[in-house]
């Protein structure tokens, strides 16, 4: 039985929402932080990722969590936050190239977590865990909702399609916010005011044996650490409207190899085929199919059925990333930890193929290497969680992601 509750929200008033919305500070790198908060100063980045503001500061210096405490009071007293009077569920709907997903925003239970019935798939850095941890303290709110997925359920799909379509002629029924954002996602919120509806939420969701953490690893890790009031801020999403892309990778270097042995050591192990210049990037078609961008071309790698024999029945070891790592990066590439290595990059989905090129061709002499995979599915994910057991670092990249800022949560 999941514990999902409705909370007293602390939100960006109705005309500043898209300029205060902004993609999780973990999507950013500090630069590129910076840069965003230079094209919309009320950015949630501010917040979020205050050491884009303090080039000059280490990224997890004190002084880095009292600007954010700093900035939030101040916004908060400037009237661009206001806060309900009472708890209220959400609905957070976001569209991209015509596909809808519509999540719930709500407290989920840390007890839920402790005893799995919050599954998780990735380990978490302590250095990382413990920057969110800062972050709670300082604002004393949990302001980035962790994404969740949960298996489609007919009576939370029926209450959100109602609430949606209601059109009863009076302000209550119309969206919080609606807005597209610069990136082209189209963002909608609606409160859940009717009592009985969140009533139907509540004892739906109590009849769910599992909620999945899709993206948020690090902000419920530390929450649950934390523990200020024994529930932590998520958006809750079905299963069957989500979307995953591939994450890909750049290793910085051949790990002293020249481009022609590391193309002879890959074939024992991969059927290889070179398939066009940089400007033709490979999109892989399966699990085990990868692209590969070396010394200025791409190729095409599927991994032998050797491989996949090896991992027949274990979850983890039976993702194309998995297969990767343990028949290419770590043996042939010296990628012993795919999460400690500083010679390993990873490039969300959303980036595009080209990117890898860019980054490979930006790299000193003699260069290194990339590649595109085939997107974890969702299956894969719960199977995982399912037993217990988790997947390789950076095995999924969600879109579109649900933004920090709209939903505050003060504990």
């Amino acid at each position: 039985m999941a514990d999902v509750k409705p909370f007293v929200c602390s939100r960006p008033c109705a005309e500043l929402a898209r300029e205060v919305a902004a993609l999780p500070y973990d999507v950013f790198s500090r630069a590129e932080a910076a840069a965003e908060i230079a094209t919309h100063p009320h950015s949630f980045l501010r917040i979020d990722k205050s050491c884009a503001l303090l080039p000059d500061v280490e990224e997890y210096d004190p002084r880095v969590y009292a600007l954010a405490a700093e900035l939030l009071a101040a916004d908060t007293a400037a009237g661009i936050y206001e806060q309900e009077a009472e708890p209220y569920f959400f609905l957070y709907r976001l569209v991209k190239d015509g596909r809808a997903q519509t999540g719930i925003v709500a407290r989920v239970s840390i007890d839920d977590y402790r005893r799995g019935v919050i599954k998780r798939h990735e380990n978490t850095r302590a250095h990382k865990r413990g920057d969110r941890i800062k972050h709670l303290q300082a604002l004393g709110a949990q302001t980035g909702p962790v994404f969740i997925a949960y298996q489609a359920h007919k009576a939370l799909d029926d209450v959100v399609a109602a609430r949606i379509a209601d059109e009863r002629p009076h302000p209550d029924s119309l969206p919080l916010y609606d807005f597209t954002a610069p990136d082209g996602v189209r963002h909608t919120v609606w409160r859940v005011d009717d009592p009985k509806c969140a009533t139907s939420i509540e004892e739906s969701f109590a009849q769910l044996d599992a909620l999945y953490i899709a993206d948020g690893h690090h902000r419920a890790a530390a929450a649950v650490e934390l523990d200020r009031s024994g529930y932590f801020l998520a958006v809750l999403f079905p299963a069957n409207q989500l979307n995953i892309l591939g994450y890909n990778r750049v290793v910085s270097d051949l790990f002293g190899q020249t481009v022609e042995q590391l193309l002879a050591r890959i074939g024992e192990h991969f059927e290889l085929s070179h398939v066009g210049g940089g400007d033709e990037p490979y999109t892989p078609r399966h699990s085990y199919e990868f692209g590969m961008y070396l010394d200025g071309g791409w190729y095409r790698l599927e991994a032998k059925p050797e491989l996949r024999g090896e991992v027949a029945g274990d979850p983890v070891a039976a993702l194309g990333v998995s297969v990767l790592h343990d028949s290419l990066l770590q043996p042939l590439l010296g990628i012993d930890d795919p999460r400690s290595s500083a010679r390993i990059s990873y490039v969300g989905g959303v980036r595009g193929l080209d990117e890898l090129a860019r980054r490979v061709e930006a790299l000193p002499a003699p260069g290194g290497v990339a590649f595109s995979l085939f997107p974890t599915t969702l299956d894969e994910l719960f199977a995982v969680a399912d037993a217990g057991m988790l997947m390789p670092p950076k095995s999924t990249w969600f879109e579109p992601k649900p933004r920090s800022g709209l939903f505050i949560n003060r504990i």
